[in-house]
């Protein structure tokens, strides 16, 4: 059941468009709309454009677009119904009684989930207290990890017992059925008895917890040589690893001049008992775009505190990557004689700790330390190694100044003059230059034959007509006066006319909104399009709006193309002759755009 209309209109219009997106990106005045960088791809220069009179908003550089429920569909992973309601929630809304909605296809909602999470955690916890069944958990967790009791409560750590069922049993009582138990990963089903199972069993359970204060899936610590020695839940219609952060609900309330990523839940509750309240760790999996657009949403400054062994430093080379994409302060934390935070805690104790988090590098020490400690610099070819490979690290950063400065620290360390340092950075740079311009224009041949277009796959059919069809959903989309035409016959256009499905169903949507009562409501449109499906259709319009003739006489034009597409038989492809040429009339126009930079 989904909801109505109306209902959704007025969610619309009680939701601040820009105080909703200003809680997830910097936004700066530009003209009549706001800029700022894209929160759904790492960018440097801002292409985030948001309308507020329109109450939409679209990205230059990824195509990401849509209305306040499309947004919220991309920054919390959620699909139209939840994002409706995420949005009645937050403008204080009632919902309708007969919308309890649905996520996925595991007919569970979200609510449902956060609901079985929450008294799954009570479960735990209560096992963890329970001197018969949760005496390995407490003698790990206070005796071996030296947690205070304080601090598991704190976290609200727990334990789930040795046992197949004694999680399902307790749910099973409290009202809760398989399909919801397993579409919430808190159980499994055995393909030999077709029974369900406890998924997590004698382990330290450590619950993750959103900044909205949800349960939102768990990860366990186990208390023997079974592998895998950490277990996390698995995605589930209210959680998604690559979008959560362990603590974060602790974090972000004191997080605003930096915060600590860490490797485990371990190090990460022990930094907090210590003071340290702003640390983090992703949920047994690797750093991501989508974490590193969570940390910019509440700081500027990453520390990152990984392990002291190969893999942690890997780790660490990659987050600082990844973070330093969305335009974060990443530095680096070496701790010597500790493997991790909570041992050098322990051993050293807090205020020594917090000595060294004030002397963390930034990332081009860290790696040109390690670059400079595998080499002798007393023999040559090894001098030679660790010049090329500090000049490859330095091309890599996008700033001129952050280039002179790293060249200038590195010319004594490399006993090299700073003109030498830099010729050898500049030829790397204009290579890299190179094999950029050359991926670029193998996708700008792709993109002229519309190969790989996950949205639109059907415009490779006809590149023109997809085009023109593209052109006329533009101005209907933008001028009233146009849908008016086509839905009295002074425009002949119907569905049939078009070439590819995707824009037959938006032309087919459009119009049937159009004779609505309401009318076009482009945020509506969400009901039946995806996200990125969104971001195509508002793209088109923004695309029309660019342009200075939009008059009658170019809908008519392209409407002509659909036609002749028609009469030739558009179920077949355009012929060899006329790909080439198109392809040559886009290749000379992305030529010019280069000629018109330079």
């Amino acid at each position: 059941m989904r909801f109505s209309e109306n209902f959704i209109q007025e969610v619309v219009d009680r939701t601040d468009i820009e105080e909703l997106i200003g809680r997830y990106v910097e936004l700066k005045r530009s003209g009549a709309n706001l800029l700022g960088r894209c929160p759904f791809h790492s960018e440097k220069t801002p292409s985030f454009s948001v309308s507020p009179t329109k109450k939409m908003f679209f990205c230059f550089g990824c195509h990401a677009g849509g209305s306040v429920i499309t947004f919220v569909q991309k920054a919390e992973n959620l699909d139209f119904p939840d994002a409706v309601e995420y949005l009645a929630n937050r403008a204080g809304l009632p919902l309708p009684k007969e919308s309890e909605q649905l996520m996925g296809n595991t007919g569970v909602s979200r609510k449902r989930v956060f609901e079985m999470n929450l008294e799954a955690a009570k479960f735990f916890r209560a096992c963890l207290f329970d001197e018969r069944l949760g005496a390995a958990g407490m003698q790990y967790l206070h005796g071996e990890r030296g947690l205070s009791v304080a601090t598991i409560k704190h976290f609200g750590l727990g334990f789930a017992p040795d046992s197949f069922n004694a999680l399902t049993d307790h749910m099973h009582r409290m009202g809760y059925r398989d399909e919801e138990l397993i579409a919430a990963c808190l159980c499994g089903k055995s393909q030999k008895t077709g029974r369900a199972y406890d998924y997590f069993r004698n382990r330290v359970i450590f619950p993750i917890i959103d900044p909205s204060g949800n349960v939102v899936a768990f990860g366990g610590r186990v208390m023997d040589d079974s592998k895998p020695k950490y277990l996390n839940s698995s995605d589930t219609p209210a959680f998604k690893k690559s979008k959560q952060l362990f603590a974060l609900n602790f974090a972000k309330n004191c997080c605003a001049e930096k915060m600590i990523l860490c490797e485990g839940y371990m190090d990460v509750i022990a930094l907090h008992a210590a003071g340290f309240e702003y640390a983090v760790a992703t949920l047994g999996t690797a750093i991501t775009p989508e974490h590193a657009r969570i940390f910019s949403k509440y700081t500027q400054k990453v520390i990152i505190s990984y392990d002291a062994d190969d893999a942690g430093q890997n780790a660490a080379n990659k987050a600082m990557r990844i973070l330093g994409e969305v335009g974060m302060d990443v530095r680096v934390l070496k701790l010597n004689g500790a493997k991790d935070p909570d041992e050098y805690i322990k051993r050293f104790g807090a205020d020594r700790f917090r000595q060294v988090l004030e002397q963390s590098k930034t990332g081009f020490d860290h790696k040109s330390e390690r670059i400079l400690a595998k080499y002798d610099l007393t023999v040559g070819s090894d001098r030679i190694k660790a010049s090329n490979e500090i000049c490859a690290l330095i091309a890599e950063y996008w700033s001129g100044v952050e280039r002179e400065v790293y060249l200038a620290q590195s010319s004594p360390a490399l006993g090299l003059p700073v003109e030498v340092l830099k010729n050898t950075v500049e030829q790397i740079r204009k290579k890299q230059t190179r094999a950029y311009e050359a991926k670029q224009s193998r996708e700008a041949q792709a993109s002229v034959k519309n190969f790989g277009d996950r949205i639109n796959p059907d415009a490779a059919k006809d590149p023109r007509a997809a085009a023109a069809e593209e052109t006329v959903l533009g101005l209907l989309l933008i001028f009233e006066e146009y849908r008016n035409a086509v839905e009295r016959g002074e425009i002949a256009l119907a569905e049939e006319d078009f070439v590819t499905d995707f824009n037959r169903r938006v032309f087919a949507a459009i119009m049937r909104m159009h004779r609505s009562e309401g009318g076009l409501r482009p945020e509506l449109l969400g009901m039946e399009f995806s996200p990125d499906e969104m971001g195509r259709i508002e793209k088109n319009e923004i695309a029309r709006q660019q342009l200075s003739n939009n008059g009658p006489e170019v809908l008519r034009s392209a409407v002509n193309v659909l036609k002749d597409a028609k009469q030739k038989g558009n179920a077949g492809e355009t012929s060899l002759d006329e790909r080439i040429a198109y392809l040559r009339q886009k290749q000379a126009k992305l030529h010019k755009g280069k000629a018109d930079k330079t």
